[in-house]
This record gives C-alpha cells, structure tokens and sequence, in this order.
C-alpha cells in the first residue's frame, strides 16, 4: 500500500504530498512518523492508494502511525484541503486546525486508572491479617474502587497479598478529565412559545442552508437552539455551538449539560493541554455529540453534524488573527454545505454584512421582535457629561447614575457597569514636559495598574516599573490620564463602602476558571456591583440585574474605522439587554459627551432598522462593505530594513495586477501600519479596496510568491481590526 503523505512541516517548499510505502493498517486521516530527509518528520495521511508513480524501490517506508486511529476525520480532510486552496496557506497548517496542539507536540497522553474488583476466586484470609479483610469486606460491599484509594486506605501490603492470591481482579479504564466538573444545571423542560415555534418550524422548512435569528435581547434565542439541537441528537446527528467569548462557555455548558447531560464537550484555549485533549476524543470517538467553544470549536471532529449554531454572530472575535486567517462564519458554512445541515447565525445587532444578506434573500430571516413573556426593553437614560462637568462633577459617576445606583442597592437588585478599558489610567503622563510612558516593545502608551503599582502594554504584556519621577526631565509632577475598571472600582469602594463589588476583565480572569467564578458569585448573589470591560456585555442572564451603567458610550464611537458606528451601537444594545430580564423593570444610564449623535440615539431607541438603513446607505455612497472589500498585506519583521525590502517587493508585484486592472481598486496604497511598532516587530501595510473580490486570488498568488528570509507577510480580508 502506498500513503500519500503531507509533512507537518508549515512552509510553502516542503507543501506537497509524498508517496510512502505502509502497511495495511495506514488509513487516510492517521499521523505517521516518517523519514523526511536526514531527521524524522510527523505527517498526515491524505489517501491511501495501490500504486505510485514513483519506482518501488525508491519509496521509503512509514515507521509508524502515531495513534491507533484517524486523528482527521474524512470531511475535516475535505475541509483543510478547502481552507488552504481559499486562504492560499501549506495543507499542513490548515490541518493543524483540527487537532489539539498538544497532540502535535506529544506533550499530553490519554489517562488510565487501575480499578479492582473481588475475583470470585475463594481464599484464605489469616486472621492475623485484619486490614486484607477489611479490604476485602469493603469489595464485597461497594463493588469495586480504585486501586490507588484501596492501597491508601487498607495498606499497599493487604492491597498486594490480595493481588498476588488471586482474590482481586484489576482492571485499567480510561479516565477523561473534565473540565468544569462543578458545572451543572437543573434539568427543565420549556415549552416553546408561539414565537419560539414559528422560529423553529422556519429553520426547518426553508430550503436555504443559513438562518439569520434576530432576536433582541431576552427573546428567547437560546431556547430556540436547544431545541433545534435536541432534534437533531434524536435523530442520530452531532451539533456545533460557537460562542464569541470564553466567558460565555461556562453558562452555556451548564445549559446543556442540563438538558443532554455528558453529550456536551467543551473547547477553547482557556483549558489545561489535558482536559483540552480528552474533550476532543471525546468528540471524536462521539462519546460527545455537541461541541461548544469559542471560534475554534468550528473544526471539532464531530460526524454528521445536524446543525451549527453561531451565537451573537457580529463579534470580532470570529475572526481569526493567526494564519490562516479566516473567518469563522465562512468554515462553518463549508462544513454546513458538505453535512446538509443548518447554519443558524444568531444576533440581537447583526452585522451590517449579514443582514444585508437576510434582507436581500440570500441567507432566511426569521426575526423575534419582542422580549419572553413580552417583558419590556430596559429604558434608557441619556446622560450629557458635559453638563456634569460643568456643574463641577469631575467623577466618572454621573450624578444620575448614582442616584440610581443608591436606589438599586436599596431595594437589594444588582448593577453591572460597563466600560471598554482596564486598568486604573489609561495613559502616564510628566505634566512638567510633556512626557508620556510608552512601551519599549510596542509603539503604544502604557496603562498604570494600581493593585500591582505597575505600567503595563495591552499589546505584548510587557511589565515595567511605575515612574518615581519623569526618565526626561526628573520632573515629579506624573498625572493620571483616563479611567479604568480599576479606578471605577476603587471609587465605588469610596461611595459605596458596604457595597460588594466584583470586577471582571483581562486582569480578574486569568486561568480557565476565571470568569466562571465571577460569574458564579454574581449569578449567586455574593455580589451587588459587576464592573467589566465587553466580557460583561454579551449573552448572560442575571435576574436581580436592574440597573446597567454605561460609564463612556463614546468610547469607540470616533475611531478611524468604518465600523465604529456599527461596534458603538452593538455594544451599546447588548450591553443594555443585561438589564431587566426578571420581573422587575430595567433601567439604563449611558453616559456620553456626544448625546445627539445618531448612532447613541438608534441603540437607546432599540432601533436596529433605522440604524441599519442608516448605516447601509453610508456604506453604499462611500463604497466600503459589503459593497467592496478591504483586502490589507501586511510586512512585519524585527529589522526595519528588510521588512521595508519585503514591503517594497510586495508592493511591485501587487502594483502590476492594479496598473493592469486599475478600475477594480478604490484605493491602493503602502504606508506602515497604524500602531507601526508592536511586540518587537515593524509593521507596513499595503492598503486596498476592491470592487471586484474575484481579484483576491490573484492578491493571494502575488503575495505568496514573497518569500523574505526575516519578515512574515501576510493577507487579510476586510481585517476585524485596521490598527
């Protein structure tokens, strides 16, 4: 038998297949060792066939398959080959998506435990030898046990002499670490509304593979994917459910956990090397049925997939910032294609893309205008700051949202309150000269963080000293400039010291189980006050919520990037939809120093049509997507110099496709990058807008031919982020 072979190799010379002898044990999808020049490579086996072309003789032999069964299954072979043809990358990295990384690395290993049980064989127990009875009466009751707890609790000598008479049977078993074992919901069964049915029987009944569910907040969407999974478990199918945040896992987990029990199995990059690599045999050996995680739970190894569910489809974080980088709606409409199964994208605020699609007729709309139990929206209270800082208020508490927030304390509900930036100050700065506290690894100010009295980079992580006194000057005048979530907690411990108060951002929730513990204690009451960055905005469920502060709605509002309108009114809404989901009525504060804009006004109003015909005609006067598409080449390397030599290069070979079909580009350009020093690396960009996409291929095979020794180019389509 001859296997076709692709070396884990991801570089673009060695992006081939190679024939090897094997024997007939070798299936398509197997990692094999094999010899690779003078070392030993891992490979995949992509097809096994009779003959090569290639003389006999020649053919080197597999030394072995790394695991006893397909580590890729079939359709996942189908996929990589799909995802490295479309974003031009080696077949090997695009396989690499669908395996653990410890799996590649061999750093992580299945894990047994010894159990015993009586044999049934009659003995002999020495009444001198009390603990080997007790051991074996405590059998006779219980069963079995395992062999470690035995040799603990009755004496490794009893445990052994027992053993080596024969009255003891062992027995090894694989034993799956499992992540959020103390995750767990009540089972109740929920019956569908009116509106929840008509959802579901629209899913179902359209002939089109995608659904757009655009359900405001509280409608009942989660509902409507658990029973659209149900389905397809009893009929013998799998499902794949995407969430944008890791923080978002737990509380979806303990739904389904509580509804289909172990079926459900957990991915994302928040867990241990080990619970990772058990949930994902555990998939594959379909043990579990459901996969569930962040985006890149999209290439789990489950089989006949009945339905993949996207959950607040808009998010940025679908998009993936790595090679390949793909989008995460795109692989998920591959794999829905090749199962003829349903893809349901499901948001409150849709992004402007897909819903033109809905609208248009490509994709099935199916709309939930209304709240559960018609419970209503949360109302809005604008906020002026400018007002309030003219009446003296320098605090980041309006005087309103105190107020309110007394008055929620009192009738013992609880808050959230929302700003988009961690730490204590956003920027250190000498007032004697000027000087600002920037990292040495990135071209980016640092962020002073008051519990560690430290300067941090957001971008690398870099840590530094906090400044006695100014590195330029030796002026000691250092001024705090912007709020943090740390500084918003700090000054509610001041105004409101019985009050108990949690904060949840990148800081707070370090660790696979840091969200899920502040998430608990606040579901569980054990605190009156959330204080997060955007992981508090999205999808949870708190009933004693009936305040939410928005503390600087302007924050992305006046970025220089053609979605900030579209990103200020999701945040805005979603984090709005926190309020009032129970019994009680919910209430909003949005703090803003632009309170006519238009796009604050459709987000407090509810009003995602008029948000979007608003938004969609700006799109189409000035040309940026859908209506064409920002393609961005980005040349990163350590030293300026050859990273300007490969922009240049990149640069010549993209200018021939533009001087020869110059009607299809907007705008064309070089120029370095927004922040153009991050994490050692100098980053250029040649910059374009197409109005034909059809030139992407051509985009890709320009690029792919730069091949610089010490700088990495790369391509990216209508980038998530433009900094």
């Amino acid at each position: 038998m001859i296997a076709e072979v692709i070396v884990d190799i991801a570089h673009s010379d060695v992006d081939k297949i190679f024939d090897y002898a094997c024997d007939e044990d070798i299936t398509a999808g197997m990692r094999v060792a094999v010899p690779f020049g003078r070392s030993v490579a891992t490979g995949f086996v992509v097809r096994v066939k009779d003959k090569s072309d290639y003389p006999a003789e020649k053919l080197k032999r597999v030394y072995r398959a790394e695991e006893d069964f397909a580590a890729i299954t079939s359709e996942c072979l189908h996929l990589a080959k799909k995802i490295s043809e479309r974003y031009r990358c080696p077949l090997a990295l695009s396989l690499r998506l669908f395996l653990p990384a410890e799996m590649r690395t061999g750093k992580v290993s299945e894990v047994y435990k010894t159990y015993a049980r009586l044999s049934g064989q009659a003995v002999t127990i020495s009444p001198r030898a009390p603990k080997q009875a007790m051991l074996y009466s405590y059998l006779d009751e219980h069963g079995e046990a395992e062999s470690a707890y035995l040799r603990e609790q009755f004496g490794a000598a009893a445990y052994k002499s027992l053993l080596e008479k024969g009255a003891l049977k062992e027995e090894k078993r694989r034993r799956y670490r499992d992540p959020y074992k103390e995750v767990s919901g009540e089972r109740a069964e929920h019956t569908l509304t009116p509106a929840q049915a008509n959802a579901v029987a629209s899913i179902k009944n359209t002939e089109k593979t995608v659904t757009l569910l655009h359900g405001v907040t509280g409608s009942g969407k989660t509902e409507i994917y658990l029973n659209m999974i149900a389905e397809e478990l009893k009929a013998g199918r799998s499902a794949i459910f995407l969430v944008p945040e890791i923080s978002l896992t737990p509380q979806m987990l303990s739904q389904l956990r509580a509804r289909f029990g172990r079926s459900a199995a957990i991915l994302h990059s928040g867990l241990s090397a080990g619970e990772r690599f058990d949930e994902w045999m555990r998939l594959r050996e379909g043990e579990a049925k459901i996969a569930i995680g962040a985006r890149s739970a999209v290439f789990a190894p489950v089989e006949n997939v009945g339905v993949i569910i996207i959950d607040e489809e808009h998010d940025g974080s679908y998009s993936s910032e790595s090679s390949p980088r793909y989008n995460t709606a795109d692989i998920a409409l591959l794999r829905a294609k090749h199962n003829g199964c349903k893809l349901i994208l499901g948001s409150a605020t849709p992004s402007v893309e897909t819903y033109m699609k809905a609208k248009n007729g490509e994709y099935n709309l199916v709309k939930l205008p209304n709240r559960i139990n018609a419970r209503p929206l949360p109302e809005v209270n604008i906020v002026d700051m400018r007002r309030e800082v003219r009446r003296g208020n320098p605090s980041p508490f309006s005087r309103i949202l105190k107020e309110k927030l007394e008055k929620c304390l009192g009738e013992g509900n609880q808050a959230i309150l929302f700003l988009n930036r961690r730490g204590y100050s956003q920027t250190v700065i000498c007032r004697d000269c000027g000087y600002v506290a920037k990292c040495e690894n990135c071209d980016v100010s640092l962020t002073y963080h008051s519990e560690e009295n430290c300067l941090k980079c957001h971008y690398c992580g870099a840590k530094y000293r906090m400044l006695p006194a100014c590195p330029e000057c030796g002026g000691k005048h250092i001024r705090y400039v912007g709020t943090g979530t740390q500084k918003i907690e700090s000054e509610l411990k001041s105004l409101y010291p019985n009050a108990r108060i949690l904060r949840m951002d990148n800081d707070t929730t370090n660790g696979k189980e840091g969200h899920f513990k502040i998430l608990k204690q606040f579901s569980e009451r054990k605190a009156d006050i959330l204080v997060g960055t955007q992981m508090v905005a999205k999808g949870h469920d708190f009933p004693a919520v009936t305040l939410v502060g928005i503390l600087d709605a302007d924050m992305s509002l006046h970025f220089s990037d053609y979605r900030s309108g579209e990103r200020t009114f999701q945040l805005v809404t979603q984090v709005a939809g926190r309020s009032g989901r129970a019994e009680d009525r919910g209430e909003v504060v949005l703090q803003t120093f632009d309170p006519e804009n238009y796009i604050l006004r459709f987000a407090t109003a509810y009003d995602y049509e008029g948000f979007y015909e608003h938004e969609i005609s700006i799109r189409a006067a000035t040309m940026f997507p859908p209506f064409a598409k920002i393609v961005r080449v980005m040349v990163c390397g350590e030293n300026e110099k050859e990273a300007l030599s490969a922009l240049k290069e990149v640069y010549d070979r993209l200018n021939q496709i533009y001087q020869e079909k110059s009607e299809s580009f907007l705008i064309f350009n070089k120029m370095h990058a927004p922040i153009k020093y991050i994490k050692n690396s100098y980053r250029y960009q040649v910059l374009m807008r197409l109005v034909d996409p059809l030139l992407l291929k051509e985009i890709y095979a320009a690029c792919s031919e730069v091949k610089p020794k010490n700088a990495l180019v790369y391509v990216e389509e209508n980038p998530a982020n433009l900094s």
